[in-house]
């Protein structure tokens, strides 16, 4: 028996094992979820409608606490507003929205000068408007494409260099940009920032509060594997975590990824932050938004 097999009586035994943990979420009868599971939008467009506020309501009606929006700094305005006072009223946490990608440049890692540091400031700084529009703590920063054209250590210093001009904006308004590694093989090929040891340095070489690790733990077992280890080694650098199962990233029991034991130890460490949901759904529908949502009461019944 797969673990998918077990998701609907780990369900039940999950919920009757949270105890106190089994408040209420707002307007609901759906006990809340142990930890900090962030949804995103689309995920329960079926059950919900294309109201992005109507699916932050279904969210929280199914016991989820927290949020996130990579595409936030798109967003009008207004609703920016909207989401913002929608999640206050449900008690909610905002997590990352994507401050840069730098996926097709590289001169994140080839170069610094007073150019590029102008114009990262000017990023930075409506990043920091963004946050503070939508109560947000952390902000997802990508270091860019490597080259061939220079050795690794120069990159290294480089990227190190110019995100302490970065967190010269950030660290005062208190936004926390996390460094996501991301895999080579599957999703990201050419890309400068790949492992967790990597980003680790970096944010040693940093030395901001202000420059974290995002721990994205699909991205991790095609890249490194050893998942456990790895973030323990980390510990003190990792601010945020995303998931996704591996083959497909898709929901937790759907891949060769344990979270129901991933969580357990995220937990007993104290990590108290956002695990965001940053994969798609393995069925399609409303059926397939059940099947993600009995998923996620599992892996939470540790």
């Amino acid at each position: 028996m797969n673990r998918r097999e077990f998701v609907t009586a780990g369900v039940v035994a999950g919920v009757a094992a949270m105890g106190t943990q089994g408040a209420l979420a707002q307007g609901s009868n759906r006990a809340r979820f142990r930890m900090k599971y962030a949804p995103h939008f689309g995920m329960f467009k079926n059950s919900a409608g294309n109201d992005p506020i109507d699916q932050l309501k279904f969210a929280a009606d199914q016991g989820f606490t927290a949020w996130e929006d990579n595409g936030m700094m798109r967003k009008d305005v207004d609703l920016q507003k909207r989401i913002a006072r929608t999640m206050v009223q449900r008690d909610m946490t905002m997590g990352v929205f994507v401050s840069s990608g730098g996926f097709d440049r590289n001169e994140f890692v080839t170069k610094t000068s007073k150019d590029l540091h102008g114009r990262l400031r000017t990023q930075m700084k409506k990043a920091v408007e963004v946050a503070k529009r939508v109560n947000a703590t952390w902000s997802t920063f990508v270091p860019g494409n490597t080259t061939q054209r220079l050795e690794h250590d120069y990159q290294m210093a480089n990227c190190i260099e110019n995100l302490k001009v970065c967190a010269e904006v950030c660290e005062p308004a208190g936004l926390v940009l996390v460094l996501e590694p991301l895999n080579w093989w599957a999703n990201h090929p050419g890309l400068f920032l790949t492992k967790i040891p990597q980003a680790y340095l970096i944010c040693k070489g940093v030395g901001s509060p202000s420059v974290k690790i995002l721990d994205d733990l699909y991205h991790q077992q095609i890249s490194e594997g050893n998942l456990i280890p790895n973030m323990d080694k980390a510990w003190d650098e990792i601010a945020y975590f995303q998931i996704g199962d591996n083959p497909g990233r898709k929901e937790p029991t759907t891949g060769e990824i344990n979270y129901q034991n991933i969580f357990k130890h995220i937990h007993a460490k104290g990590y108290k932050d956002i695990l965001g949901m940053e994969h798609g759904n393995s069925r399609p529908g409303k059926e397939g938004e059940q099947a993600l949502i009995k998923a996620y009461r599992y892996c939470d019944s540790f």
